[in-house]
């Protein structure tokens, strides 16, 4: 029988400044923002398996909406909700995710099937607490900063389609990636747009194979290098 989850237990969310048009969902694969990356724009995804992320996310990022994410794929098992903000860690929900879709009407009460998230003193207390021991290490917060300056200033760096003419399903990239199949993208790139940055694509996993590089700029035809790509890394 599942447990009644009470509102005790609430991450702190700071609010993110600039909303999308739509819904819009990050999935981290570490805490505070870390580690590999995948967007979720289209309203629902029903099993975080068909892109290599079930029960993966550890940090995430709500840019606009209200999403609830379901421990079982088809939204089943216990759910929680998150409005937008930042959630750096998960705590017991860690690596526990494996559906997520938009919902209406923001926070709810769902009795035993779930409970929203927002901000509880106690809790964001301790959260506190832990930020300032890892202020200790000036070098770890100063890449935390930058990392978090890309993708909330300068937006997602790569964004890989699986169709020409960037349509189709895709997955974005900010991080040295060397299996596509991480994120259920392997050969599977049919065109891709770089926003900042030079990367290197190759043909198999860890950069093997036949590579190129591709600057800043759209990429609607990747021509003979369609469903090819294994691995990416950045170069600059």
């Amino acid at each position: 029988m599942k447990n009644t989850l009470t509102a005790a237990f609430l991450l702190a969310a700071s609010i993110v400044g600039q909303a999308a048009s739509a819904g819009e969902l990050l999935l981290f694969s570490h805490e505070d923002f870390r580690g590999e990356r995948v967007t979720i724009a289209d309203g629902a995804a029903s099993n975080f398996t068909d892109f290599g992320f079930n029960d993966r996310a550890s940090s995430i990022v709500v840019r606009s909406g209200t999403w609830e994410l379901c421990e079982h794929k088809d939204f089943g098992g216990q759910c929680a909700v998150f409005e937008r903000g930042e959630y750096p860690n998960l705590r017991q929900f860690n690596n526990q995710f494996s559906s997520a879709r938009e919902i209406q009407g923001g926070r709810r009460d769902r009795g035993n099937s779930g409970y929203g998230y927002g901000r509880d003193d106690r809790d964001y207390r301790d959260y506190r607490d832990e930020r300032r021991e890892e202020r200790r290490d000036g070098r770890w917060m100063e890449d935390r900063r930058e990392e978090r300056r890309d993708y909330r200033e300068r937006g997602d760096a790569v964004e890989m389609y699986n169709d020409v003419g960037f349509r189709g399903r895709h997955v974005v990239i900010n991080n040295d990636m060397h299996t596509l199949r991480d994120v259920g993208f392997n050969d599977n790139a049919n065109s891709l747009v770089i926003n900042y940055g030079t990367w290197q694509v190759c043909e198999h996993a860890d950069y093997g194979g036949q590579c190129r590089t591709y600057g800043p700029g759209r990429y609607p035809n990747l021509e003979d290098f369609i469903d090819r790509i294994s691995s990416i890394r950045r170069v600059r």
